[in-house]
């Protein structure tokens, strides 16, 4: 069984706890987990700030931040923490939902999880390959998604 547990700190933008919880679940059975837990926090650029500062020593807020804390063959611990108020300023650029950029952050989030990588064209190809599959899961269909340096996730 796999937990996973929304926890919303923001107050700028609604969203459907159960989309969010929907995308971790579809990736994570994907990728062949079948236990663990997975934190999902969904937080203001201010509090984003402050943890990438703490924890990867980057001075500015960002779109989504991937914690691995344990990664088996079948078993996974993490946590994601999620800016709403980024994918509503990205949102605007792109002229699509905040919704949808937030569960694009959920999705690219969890993919780092699971162990997938972005630091080269070629893995980026795969990954946002991978990031458009899930959205059109979700009946999101999106032509482009963020170009090369819109989607500046950090890693634990």
């Amino acid at each position: 069984m796999i937990e996973i547990q929304i926890t919303n700190q923001q107050a700028a933008l609604q969203f459907d706890c159960n989309v969010l919880g929907e995308a971790v679940r579809m990736v994570l059975g994907d990728y062949g987990f079948q236990t663990g837990v997975v934190d999902v926090a969904v937080v203001d650029d201010g509090t984003i700030h402050s943890v990438n500062r703490e924890h990867l020593k980057h001075d500015y807020p960002t779109d989504v931040i991937s914690f691995q804390y344990v990664r088996d063959a079948q078993h996974i611990e993490g946590e994601l923490v999620v800016s709403a108020d980024t994918a509503m300023l990205l949102a605007q650029e792109a002229e699509w939902e905040a919704t949808s950029e937030l569960l694009l952050y959920v999705i690219h989030g969890t993919l780092h999880l699971v162990g997938m990588d972005d630091q080269t064209p070629a893995l980026r190809g795969e990954m946002q390959a991978k990031e458009k599959h899930y959205l059109g899961l979700f009946g999101i269909q999106r032509c482009e998604l963020p170009a090369e340096g819109k989607l500046k996730s950090d890693l634990s």
